[in-house]
């Protein structure tokens, strides 16, 4: 997994990125939770996400948002975030212009501005959400939702209240043209501790369906 540096909107990004073997191959975009919080690409959801893609022949990428590692500026309460990871997505499109589909997935914070980054640009086919923090940030954007995708949380999370997650879900799956599938992982806290080989074995299964299907 090469490490890489790219221009970003407020200087250098610094990440992480496996090409896919096809050059048609689907392309990823990985986002890591809350800056301040201690959130970088190197944690251990962002991790295994960006190895489940990469093992499924996609041409994946993780980074760094601003402030945070080697990549430059400051933290901006998520409107810097989101431009981020639409240049960090321009990038991997550049890298790879005969792609035949691009995903996105993001944990907690990442969740959050992965579904922003999903209303933004059309192309974007599915979505894997991790905890996202429908207790803490409104989500209502969301209306309607273009793509079809996977929400996970653990039941014990608490940081993000299962409830409103699961509330969150319920809202996107009666909105029409779109599936929103919804996994809650028994006994799970916020970071997956003891269940990410759970967490892995569900996006698996969901990414089988949905690429089974044609998509």
């Amino acid at each position: 997994m090469p490490e890489i540096m790219f221009n970003g909107p407020e200087g250098r990004l610094e990440g992480r990125y496996s090409p896919g073997k096809d050059p048609t191959a689907p392309t990823a975009l990985i986002l890591h939770p809350h800056p301040q919080y201690g959130g970088t690409m190197n944690n251990k959801v962002v991790y295994y996400l960006y190895h489940l893609f990469m093992h499924r022949g996609f041409s994946v990428m993780r980074f760094n948002f601003r402030g945070v590692g080697r990549s430059q500026g400051e933290f901006d309460d998520g409107l810097g975030e989101l431009s981020d990871a639409a240049t960090a997505l321009d990038w991997i499109q550049q890298q790879n212009p005969n792609s035949t589909s691009c995903w996105v997935a993001g944990f907690s914070f990442g969740a959050w501005i992965s579904m922003q980054l999903l209303m933004r640009r059309p192309e974007i086919r599915g979505f894997i959400s991790v905890a996202p923090p429908a207790s803490m940030y409104d989500f209502s954007f969301l209306a309607p939702c273009p793509s079809s995708g996977l929400i996970i949380q653990g039941s014990a999370d608490d940081v993000v209240a299962p409830d409103s997650v699961e509330k969150l879900a319920e809202k996107l799956q009666a909105q029409r043209a779109i599936t929103i599938d919804y996994e809650e992982i028994d006994g799970a806290n916020h970071f997956f501790e003891g269940h990410l080989e759970e967490m892995v074995r569900r996006v698996n299964a969901y990414m089988d369906k949905r690429l089974a299907s044609g998509e």
